[in-house]
């Protein structure tokens, strides 16, 4: 049991108080998602105070999930940019006041990319560079701050298309993330490679992982053992990286995320 990984979770701050004992025994990994809504980043000082409150004595690695709605990586209007930037500033404003050291993204790739990327020579490096220039500002103030930002796959099939932009960017504050419900959607509906196969794609590249079961036809975040995501070659792909990744769980049902786990220490494989 020593030697089998920790496993965390995305609580809400007003989850934090039924699950403390559980989080607070092993120093488990948490992650806040309230600071991906634009509202809660333009006021976000409550939510702040509350979270620091009531982690309080925990040595746990924090991250928060970063804003998404509204806008892409990619998004070519200087303008929208410019929105886009502003959030990713407040969401980094909110990691340094709690002293986060994640911040989850989301990957604008497609399935659509994935049977049009390939058409010109450069059509990979332009959309690499257009989300650099969209993350520039984040990139740097994340690389001073300690901060490291992980890009998760969300509609994504090709693994390789997120891995171009980590290595474009040469920063050891940009990381990929792997969402393993997402991953089981692409593979079911869209002839993407099994999750496994995301993770081990990842490599030493890896900085975080969600954890949540499908059925593989919608994004259902079910709690782990309810859907048809092999845990087993989950965490054999899991073994064999270095990076100490984040291992998150992220279900709908806040209050079953202990359920969740003792699937996972079931199966003898992680605790």
């Amino acid at each position: 049991m020593p030697d089998l990984p920790v496993i965390g979770a995305q609580l809400t701050v007003l989850d934090l108080d039924r699950h403390r004992d559980w989080l607070f025994e092993k120093d488990r990994d948490l992650e806040l998602p309230e600071f991906s809504m634009a509202d809660i980043l333009a006021a976000p000082d409550p939510f702040v105070a509350m979270a620091r409150d009531k982690l309080d004595g925990w040595n746990g690695r924090l991250g928060i999930h970063g804003p998404y709605s509204g806008f892409e990586l990619t998004v070519g209007d200087r303008d929208l940019r410019a929105v886009a930037q502003t959030r990713l500033t407040q969401a980094l404003d909110v990691c340094e006041a709690l002293g986060a050291v994640q911040m989850v993204i989301h990957s604008p790739f497609d399935r659509w990319d994935a049977d049009n990327l390939s058409h010109g020579a450069k059509d990979r490096d332009k959309r690499a560079a257009a989300m650099l220039e969209t993350l520039g500002p984040a990139l740097k103030r994340a690389e001073d701050q300690g901060v490291v930002m992980v890009l998760e796959n969300i509609k994504d099939v090709d693994p390789a298309d997120r891995a171009w932009v980590i290595e474009a960017a040469d920063s050891p504050a940009l990381r990929l993330s792997v969402d393993t419900g997402h991953a089981n959607w692409a593979h079911h509906r869209a002839d993407a490679p099994p999750p496994d196969r995301f993770i081990s794609a990842a490599g030493d590249a890896l900085g975080h992982v969600h954890l949540q079961d499908t059925d593989g036809y919608a994004d259902r975040h079910w709690v782990l053992g309810e859907g048809n995501i092999p845990w087993p070659a989950i965490f054999s792909a899991l073994s064999g990286i270095k990076s100490d990744p984040h291992l998150i769980v992220e279900i709908n049902e806040f209050h079953r995320v202990p359920e969740a786990v003792a699937h996972l220490e079931a199966l003898g494989l992680a605790q």
